[in-house]
């Protein structure tokens, strides 16, 4: 293996799906200000995320509307809106 390819800040990182509730250990460079104890009592930065292979439906098989922004109420607000528009013109 090569030497002084890979950046200083390599190290593992404790991934959190706030979806499913899973986390995972992986190795990353990401800049993290929080940290959890892993399951071998080691402390490692921690990272959230919305999505990962536990939540997507495409690894789940298993279809589920993530809003956790109130998007999808806002579209059909949205629609419902422009439905009646229409209808009174």
């Amino acid at each position: 293996m090569k030497t002084e390819i890979h950046p200083d800040n390599y190290r593992l990182v404790i991934f959190h799906d706030n979806s499913s509730g899973e986390r995972f250990l992986i190795g990353s460079t990401i800049a993290t200000t929080e940290t959890d104890k892993w399951d071998d009592g080691v402390e490692y930065p921690l990272t959230h995320v919305e999505v990962s292979s536990a939540s997507h439906p495409f690894y789940t098989g298993a279809e589920k509307i993530m809003d956790t922004a109130g998007r999808v109420e806002k579209f059909k607000a949205r629609m419902k809106a422009a439905g009646t528009r229409t209808k009174k013109a």
